[in-house]
Order: structure tokens, then sequence, then C-alpha cells
């Protein structure tokens, strides 16, 4: 005769999140999207303007973007910029990121904007040939606005659409059988950098969280394909998460191709096949096609890849070996390298993520059943090796262009990857485990602080040349709106509140059954 579930270690948490308060996903998309979007804010405002590496550059393409003009006026020439035509105070710009590759200099030295001077300008940017979607959207902010205010405004536009789409990964996740697991990892797999990007003008943000989103999407329908009706809303989050992740960067229909083969992979062919066989998820499915080609035509007709600030060129044989001698080099910009690649994040938290990195990614490759494991080694593989193949393909043309945050959006994915495969371990919400759950999260909530306040030293009173100069800070150079302290207070009490909730939603509906079981109000039922 087969045991109960009840009978087996994990039988408590099988009923909890089978039976037993399931969190809404709805609630959960909003309630994350509040949260993420307040944290995200208040680092647009703690990160002096134009201090997110090349903000100038999509700053200067949004506005352009906003006014009708889709592409700029090139010379024909490798290695040079695009002239657009944008509001006086957008072409100046550039006399703002002083501070840049200067540690030791403050924000202080930015000149003040003339709000006044709007009149049509001719300016450069780098990003001229990029697809004009991300900026068309951030771009908004510059209209009927000028100067700071402007810039800010196009920031949050940004900031709120990053996180509306890592909310949606919370949502996604909470829809699994076993949500648990899949939920501390999308905790993990949010780290600094991503929020540090999502305040800026900035795309790489958007191709971060978009990325995410459609991973833990598809992964949510194909785990319901038996009751497609009940994932109508991941649908459309997956089409609209990957229409934008299409026109995001130029290489971001690869990472799109990436994240969905890595879902399918983590299910059987089966689950896929109902789900193009299911009439009412073909008009999302036909949305995100037509974006999609849209994106290649614009790659292919825009020549985005051509580089507008070539470098020296290197030949590809050793910027191959060079990239794969340095692929570990680049762990610090996973988790927060902040500024123009200049203020690198203290020690203790990059420990801290590695750690909390490695955990996520040992229980993604040891996971059962094996199956799980083919979307973990994907990933694992285009981590690893697509920054080489993609350094080494451009060298010989524009040099040495990679950075650790380009691949950002295929790693959220292998960490999500790795929870959603591990999410049958048998996991019992002891007093120890919930123990370890809440030291986890105070540690990552403590590393968020740290690195976050190394960025407003940094900025109000300088970094540079091994200086320790905490206490200078009562007496800064330069000031964040609405000051360091109220912005470092107002984070630290976000992060506990977005703390407190990851872990009430992964311990509380766990105890509660637990007691119920206690009281013989649990129903037997099959395990899954």
């Amino acid at each position: 005769m087969p045991k109960s579930p009840f009978m087996r270690p994990s039988g408590f948490v099988l009923a909890a999140q089978q039976i037993f308060d399931r969190p809404s996903p709805g609630k959960v998309l909003l309630i994350a999207w509040v949260l993420i979007g307040l944290l995200g804010s208040v680092w647009c405002f703690a990160s002096p303007l134009m201090s997110v590496p090349d903000e100038p550059a999509h700053a200067v393409k949004a506005a352009a973007v906003a006014r009708g003009q889709l592409n700029g006026v090139s010379t024909g020439v490798q290695g040079e910029r695009l002239t657009v035509t944008v509001p006086g105070y957008f072409a100046n710009l550039e006399s703002s990121i002083c501070f840049a590759h200067r540690p030791d200099i403050t924000a202080d030295c930015a000149p003040s904007m003339d709000t006044t001077d709007r009149g049509p300008t001719p300016a450069q940017t780098s990003a001229g040939n990029y697809n004009p979607v991300y900026y068309g959207i951030v771009g908004i902010g510059s209209r009927g606005l000028s100067g700071e205010a402007a810039l800010y405004a196009m920031r949050l536009l940004s900031t709120w659409l990053s996180a509306f789409f890592l909310a949606t990964v919370f949502a996604g996740a909470v829809t699994l059988r076993r949500f648990v697991i899949p939920t501390l990892a999308a905790a993990v797999a949010i780290t600094p950098a991503v929020l540090f990007l999502s305040a800026g003008i900035n795309p790489n943000a958007l191709e971060i969280s978009a990325a995410a989103s459609v991973f833990m999407s598809l992964c949510s329908i194909l785990e319901r394909s038996k009751e497609l009706e009940n994932a109508r809303a991941e649908m459309w989050y997956l089409a609209a998460a990957g229409s934008l992740l299409a026109n995001t960067r130029p290489v971001s229909l690869l990472w799109l191709a990436v994240v969905v083969t890595a879902a399918v992979l983590a299910y059987r062919p089966t689950a896929f096949v109902r789900l193009l066989r299911y009439r009412r998820a073909w008009p999302p499915m036909g949305v995100l096609v037509i974006s999609s080609v849209f994106a290649l035509a614009w790659v292919v007709t825009a020549n985005s890849f051509d580089s507008l600030l070539a470098g020296a060129p290197i030949p590809s044989d050793v910027a191959a070996v060079t990239m794969a001698d340095r692929t570990f080099v680049y762990v610090p910009e996973y988790v927060g390298v902040l500024g123009w690649l200049d203020t690198p994040p203290p020690p203790a938290v990059v420990y801290t993520w590695v750690l909390a990195m490695g955990a996520v990614l040992m229980a993604g490759l040891t996971s059962r059943p094996v199956r799980g494991r083919w979307s973990v080694a994907f990933l694992a593989v285009v981590v690893l090796g697509a920054p080489i193949a993609l350094q080494a393909s451009s060298s010989e043309q524009v040099g040495w262009i990679w950075q650790g945050r380009y691949i950002l959006a295929v790693l959220a994915a292998l960490l999500l990857a790795c929870g959603v495969a591990a999410r049958f371990a048998p996991l019992r919400m002891t007093p120890w485990t919930i123990s370890i759950i809440r030291w986890s999260l105070t540690a990552l909530a403590l590393a968020h602080t740290y690195i976050f306040l190394e960025g407003l030293r940094r900025y109000t009173v300088g970094a540079g040349q091994g200086r320790v100069n905490w206490t200078e800070m009562f007496d800064p150079t330069w000031q964040p709106p609405f000051t360091w302290q109220g912005l470092a207070l107002a984070y630290v009490a976000l992060l506990t509140l977005a703390a407190f909730g990851v872990y009430r939603l992964v311990t509380l509906p766990q105890q509660e059954a637990r007691q119920r079981a206690a009281r013989g109000n649990i129903p037997r039922v099959a395990a899954d």
C-alpha cells in the first residue's frame, strides 16, 4: 500500500503548497512591483545623473527618439558616433561625467544644467543605431520637462518598467507547484548591479529584467500545460517581456532564444506542444513573433552591431584566450561595480553573493529529476562561453568591448533555472530551515545596504586611493536629492520590508499547514 505524502519528510510542504494559503500571483506581483520599484527609485536619486555607464549617450538617443528621430545621421566611418538633434541641455550632458573613472572626484564637479536651453542642438551618441523601442518609452519623460527634472523622469520610467518585469518573476514563481526554492533563487538573482542599472537610462536593465521574466513566465506556463486556461496572464507577461527583450540591445535577440530554449528544456516536450496547440496562446505568441521580426529587421538595416566607439583591434585568437582567462574576473561586475566601472563592490558584498549564487547553483546541479539539470547546464555553458565567442568575433573590428553586465540577463536566468530545477527537493520548514532562510535574507539585505552606502560615499566625499573616510560623509561636498541620509534610511526601510516579505512568502504557508496538521485539519492528498 503506497504511503501517504504525509508519511514522507516533505509531506507538510507538499500539502501547504497545494492546498492552503497559496499566495495570489496578482497580490505578489503588485507588492513586488511596488517594493522593487521603490528600491530602484532610491537608487535613481542616490546615483548622480550620468553616473551609470554610457548614460549620456542613451539619454541623447532617448530624447531624439521621443522627438521622432529613430536613427541618427552617420558619416559612414566605423567608430564615429551618429548625430541627432535634441534640446540643448541634452547636447551638453557629457560635461556632467567629470567624475567618471575617477573615484576620488565627487559628483560636485558636474555643472548645473540650464533648463532654459531647449533649442534644437546637434548632439552625438554612440547608441544612435540601437533599436528605438526602449528609448521611445523612457524618452517620454523628456517631453514637457527640462533639465534635471526631465532626466529624473526618464530614469524613473526606466526603473519602474524594469521593476514590473522583475515582479512578474516572483508572480510566476508562486504559481509553480513548489515555489519556495524558485522564490529564493529570484531574490538572489536581483543583485545590487540589477538595481543600480535599473536606476539609470540604459537598456541593459530592461534586458536583464525582461529575460528573467521570459524564463519564469514560460516555466509557469509549461508547469500548467494541462490547465493552460489558468496561465493566460503569464502568456501576456511572456509576450510583453519577450517583445521588449528582443528590442533592447543588438544581442538581445540571442538572449531571447537562449532563455526560451532553457525554459523548454526544463520540462517534457509534450508540455511545449500543448502550449503551441492552445488557441488562446496564439495572440500573445503572435505579438512576440512580430516584435522579434521587427527587432531582427532593425538590427540588419540599422547595422546595430557596428560599434560606434571602436577601439584598437585585437586578433581574435588573442581575444578568445584572454577572455577565457578573465572569465571569473567579471564576477564583481555581476554583483555590482558602480559608476563607470570605477567603484568596485566591497569584498564582503562579493563574498555574500558568491556564497548565495554558489548555493543556488549547487541546488540546481544536484536536483531531481535530472531533466531540470539540462536547463541549468545549457545556461551555464552560455554564461561561460558566450562572452568568449562574442568578444573574439568582434575584437578585430572594434577591439575590447566586453563588460560583465552584458551577460547578466543570462546569469539571472541561470539562477532562476536552478531554482526551478531544485523545486522538488524535499524541504521541511523546521526551525533550523526557517532560521537558515531568515539569516540568508538578512545577509542579502545587509549586502545591499553596504554597497548602497559605498556608492553614496564615493559620490559625496570620494573613495579613491584607499581612503577610509566614512565620517566625512556628515560634511559632504555633494548631496543627492533628499540628502544621502534620507535616501539611506529609506533604502534600509524598503530592504527590511522586501526581506520580510520574501520570508513570509516562503515560510508562512508551510508553518500554518503544520499547525493545521497538528489539529488534524489537513486532508490526505496525493503528491505530484
